[in-house]
């Protein structure tokens, strides 16, 4: 190294004062270089004569440029370069190969290796001024290129953000014109989205995956926009017919929700197609049996059975919510996921539900 026990010289200036790493083990040339570029107005020059530091100077102090020796001892320069450009993650790195090795081949496999520029030695020191110069320039408009960019997509990241927000107020607000249809108290959904976002927890699914759970469940039933009023609200038992026309409101309501490029409508879709679907492969409307049935829709089918049994509808009244915890406790295994069941009978009876 240049110094008793240090590994670099130079002075270190603010965050925003430009580095430049000089690596060469000819200590001579790396002080005509620290020299030609102070005297350029660069005062932060970090510099070594050992060619295994520079990487941990690279990664340590994150030059906006590398002078590299070609041929050094322990690790050449082409080697150097492509080490540099495997661990960095800046949008340009400038790399200047500085050599004596006159040959053709030489300067062509520098650059392959991933150099910017390549000069010979010995150099002039006007001209590595100017090519520093270029090289750091490029730099520049490559990071303001990348900053522009790195804007115009969080733009971009805002408007679709909104249309997506949007776009769910209507389908929220489409999901809470059905429900008045056939829930006395209009809030079944909301109370389906908080069950549901609890049993997600309680399964072992995480924060974010619950709280995708909690915000789409109320989508749940938003396909019964189609099913008339006649067949909704009839007081009796529906015939197989009626039956079969009520069963649709699943496929309806996926394909209203079908399309969604985010997470939260495209969870709404998958609960809303499988919310009806049972462990024993006897639901509707695809007949999915055990894990074929997405965690999400087997979520939601315990907390909609409960919760539609214990409020009073226009075709029945409340039941007991003990009735409605044994039913779901009968039904594990072949109506409903045991786990979920399960967990369902957890929160029961630890909590009072609404």
């Amino acid at each position: 190294m240049i110094d008793d026990a240090a590994d670099l010289i130079g002075a270190y200036e603010p965050e925003s004062a430009i580095r430049i790493l000089v690596a060469d083990d000819s200590l001579p040339n790396v002080r005509l270089l620290t020299t030609v570029l102070n005297r350029a107005g660069y005062d932060e020059v970090l510099a070594t004569t050992r060619g295994d530091d520079v990487l941990r100077v690279y990664q340590n102090e994150r030059p906006d440029i590398v002078l590299l020796d070609l041929h050094m001892p322990d690790v050449d320069g082409c080697t150097l370069t492509k080490q540099l450009r495997a661990v960095c993650d800046e949008p340009y790195l400038p790399i200047m190969v500085i050599s004596g090795d006159l040959s053709p081949d030489a300067r062509v496999r520098t650059l392959r290796a991933g150099a910017s520029d390549f000069v010979t030695k010995p150099f002039d020191p006007t001209e590595i001024t100017i090519r520093v110069q270029n090289l750091l320039e490029m730099r520049r408009v490559h990071l303001t290129l990348a900053r522009e960019n790195r804007s115009l997509e969080e733009r971009v990241r805002e408007r679709t953000d909104e249309l997506t927000a949007a776009r769910l107020e209507v389908l929220e607000r489409l999901a809470s014109a059905t429900e008045m249809r056939d829930d006395v108290t209009g809030h079944h959904t909301r109370r389906v989205g908080r069950l549901s976002g609890e049993l997600a927890l309680r399964v072992g699914a995480s924060e974010y995956v619950a709280d995708l759970i909690r915000r789409a469940a109320p989508l749940h039933d938003i396909g019964k926009i189609a099913i008339p009023d006649q067949i909704l609200r009839k007081p009796g038992p529906l015939t197989d017919d009626e039956y079969a026309l009520m069963k649709t409101h699943a496929e309806v309501g996926a394909s209203i929700l079908a399309g969604g490029d985010n997470a939260l409508v495209m969870t709404a879709e998958r609960i809303a197609l499988t919310h009806h679907e049972r462990w024993d492969g006897s639901g509707y409307p695809r007949g999915l049996a055990a894990e074929a049935i997405p965690l999400d829709g087997r979520i939601v089918a315990v907390a909609d059975f409960y919760d539609a049994l214990v409020h009073e509808r226009p075709y029945r009244g409340a039941l007991p919510r003990q009735t409605a915890l044994d039913m779901i406790e009968e039904g594990a295994g072949t109506m409903f996921d045991c786990d979920v069941a399960a967990a369902m009978l957890d929160i029961a009876s630890e909590m009072e539900l609404e």
